[in-house]
């Protein structure tokens, strides 16, 4: 009895230490504002917008986003108070492990929110990784503004240039919406936390694939994504709740895609 305890037990701390070796970031905020663990800078900044990157300054100052001490999935977590139009992110340089020709990783964090309550009118992305918009070399997940409930989606799309010459809008474009991933029955509601992941690969190879999950489910694939990733790593960032309200907590990004397995055991919250 002893021995099959100690096994099972290893084998948990196996897998919680497998994770940890292709960690690149990892933001508890447990204790701190700021990341807990990665490659590169680990301070949370803010500025006025996107537009106005460049002159973020650290923490939260002038936002209406706060670090609590508590109330998170585990300890401490960010609240969006109110619909956020600032500039809230971490730098995604050394964090986020770009490769032009074949990016992949996962993307894993927690949402507590109820969409039809909380969120206010348009859309919101909970996050966005990209150095530019939404639309150019971006991976992100939003709320949709006008669905009853509101839909939940996965976008992953590379240079503006590549997969939409003519810039035609979004919401008008058939090429932007046939490679959404789309939930419209989701898990999501008011005092319980949601986990979110997102696994790529081989983004910019011609034939990268992206896949969403929710509480360790897997809701969808997105295939053949062919364009051309191009960053400007300097200007690279982690964009947190951009029009969100609500919790945040444990933002965790991998260098590798994680199997449905491994994004399981951190939805289990093992890890």
């Amino acid at each position: 009895m002893r021995f099959i305890l100690y096994f099972c037990v290893s084998l948990g701390t196996l897998g919680a230490t497998d994770l940890a070796q292709d960690l690149t970031f990892r933001a508890t905020f447990d204790g701190t504002m700021n990341g807990s663990a990665g490659k590169g800078d680990l301070k949370i900044y803010s500025a006025a917008s996107y537009k106005e990157q460049d002159k973020a300054q650290p923490g939260l100052a002038g936002t209406d986003v706060e670090w609590v001490s508590s109330g998170g999935k585990k300890g401490g977590a960010l609240r969006f108070k109110k619909k956020n139009n600032k500039a809230v992110f971490f730098r995604a340089a050394e964090n986020v492990n770009f490769q032009a020709k074949s990016w992949t990783g996962t993307i894993s964090f927690w949402l507590s929110l109820d969409p039809e309550t909380d969120l206010e009118p348009g859309y919101c992305d909970p996050i966005q990784v990209t150095d530019k918009a939404y639309n150019d070399s971006a991976i992100w997940v939003d709320f949709t503004k006008d669905d009853k409930p509101r839909h939940f989606r996965l976008g992953v799309f590379g240079a503006l240039k590549s997969w939409n010459p003519r810039d035609v809008p979004a919401d008008k474009n058939p090429d932007f919406l046939k490679r959404l991933v789309v939930v419209s029955k989701t898990p999501f509601g008011k005092g319980k936390w949601t986990h979110v992941a997102i696994t790529h690969e081989k983004l910019g190879s011609g034939g990268g694939t992206a896949r969403l999950y929710l509480n360790g489910k897997l809701q969808g694939t997105a295939q053949g994504i062919g364009d051309a990733f191009e960053w400007d790593t300097a200007k690279g960032a982690i964009r947190l709740g951009v029009a969100y309200v609500g919790l945040m907590d444990d933002v965790a990004i991998f260098r590798r895609a994680l199997t449905d397995g491994e994004v399981a055991q951190i939805a289990q919250g093992r890890f």
